[in-house]
């Protein structure tokens, strides 16, 4: 029926954008992130003064 074309629509986006909030959400929150520390940024330089 075309009648019903509409509705079958409108429940496939419900359906892809509940989907896609879904696996959004799961991977902010299982995803770990680490920041990278770089060996060169760490490194510090000691002048010694003589005056």
């Amino acid at each position: 029926m075309p009648q019903m074309a509409p509705l079958n629509w409108l429940t496939l986006m419900l359906t892809f954008v509940v989907i896609l909030l879904m696996f959004n959400i799961k991977t902010f929150y299982t995803v770990n992130h680490r920041p990278v520390i770089n060996k060169l940024m760490i490194k510090k330089t000691h002048l010694t003064w003589k005056w």
